[in-house]
């Protein structure tokens, strides 16, 4: 039987022996995801490449304590989690918020991608949506950007966010009912 190697396991593991073009790999890899995800918590651009930049420095460091190395993804963006966390709490924002599961309706395909019309009315929803995300509390934004955003299932994003399975679910549900309460009212 053929045995498949991740290539992702494979770096880290060469990362864990001290490999710099390894690590330089891994960063490459995952320095524009992490830095998406950060970003869209923190809505602050030196805060969040300060997170990201420290979430590198504390992997290197711990890098010993990863036990799957096919998770070192989920586990990366663990820590960046964290590291938001400690921002929010330093910046007194308010506590986590407990929610229950409901799936959002999937969006209707537009009918030609390429007319300027159709652009233009996506671009224009892109960014009310995006503003609208804003305005979720940062747990539920987390959750939403990690599940549709950066494709984690419920299992990962426990694990990031260091909380359980229902504890998303309902993070989810209630950060989508909320978005959906916004776009409403835009509209």
């Amino acid at each position: 039987m053929l045995l498949v190697v991740d290539p992702i396991a494979a770096t880290v593991e060469q990362a864990r022996g001290g490999d710099s073009a390894a690590w330089d790999r891994l960063f490459k890899r995952y320095q524009l995801p992490l830095y998406t995800y950060v970003f869209e918590l923190v809505r602050h651009e030196q805060e969040s490449l300060d997170i990201v930049q420290e979430t590198f420095i504390n992997a290197v460091r711990h890098l010993g304590s990863l036990r799957d190395d096919n998770k070192f993804g989920s586990w990366l963006f663990g820590i960046a989690h964290q590291k938001c966390t400690q921002l929010w709490r330093k910046q007194n924002r308010r506590q986590l918020f407990e929610t229950a599961a409901e799936d959002l309706p999937q969006p209707e395909p537009a009918p030609d991608p390429n007319d300027p019309g159709e652009l233009l009315l996506r671009k224009e929803d892109e960014e009310t949506f995006l503003r609208t995300l804003e305005q979720l509390e940062p747990p539920h934004r987390a959750v939403l950007l990690l599940h549709y955003i950066q494709d984690f299932p419920i299992e990962q994003i426990a694990e990031i966010t260091g909380t359980n399975r229902g504890t998303v679910k309902s993070r989810l549900h209630y950060a989508k009912r909320a978005l959906r309460k916004l776009l409403e009212a835009k509209s």
